[in-house]
């Protein structure tokens, strides 16, 4: 099944892999979807949405295992501080709902931030815009078709 995610990479001709997993509405979060999918966590980036307080919504994508550094994401997007978006307000801002927020194909466009992590990877996955689906691609082609900014943003938890 072809999502507004994919769809964005045959436009842009990037190579990816769509791959469906099982998942479970109390087990949406990525690191189950790694251990489903049988990829370490560090090539799973989960896509977070957040409220800048100056900017307004925008998107990070850090490994599943790895904590968001909240104010990394503050200092590199020209905010004083980032907060997480309500999951309520998912659908609105993106057009996804929790646990399958892509980076790609959002309804509203909004800056993109990748942890510099994903430049090293050859094979990622991210989000397909559908639970249980994800896209498997390479860190620089989801930085090239996302447009991210790319900077230091996860912490061990």
């Amino acid at each position: 099944m072809k999502t507004t995610a994919a769809r964005l990479l045959d436009r842009l001709k990037i190579a990816y892999e769509l791959r469906e997993y099982a998942y479970e509405e109390d087990e949406l979060d990525a690191l189950s979807a790694a251990a489903k999918m049988g990829i370490p966590p560090e090539h799973l980036f989960k896509t977070l949405v957040l409220w800048g307080d100056r900017t307004g919504p925008l998107m990070a994508c850090v490994p599943a295992a790895a904590e968001l550094d909240l104010k990394a994401l503050a200092a590199h997007s020209g905010n004083k501080r980032t907060e997480m978006v309500p999951v309520k307000d998912l659908p609105g801002l993106t057009g996804y709902q929790r646990g399958g927020v892509s980076p790609l194909g959002v309804k509203k466009r909004c800056p993109v931030f990748v942890d510099e992590s994903a430049l090293e990877i050859d094979c990622l996955s991210v989000s397909a815009g559908r639970r249980g689906l994800q896209l498997v691609l390479s860190g620089r082609d989801l930085i090239r078709a996302t447009g991210a900014t790319v900077v230091p943003l996860s912490r061990k938890p």
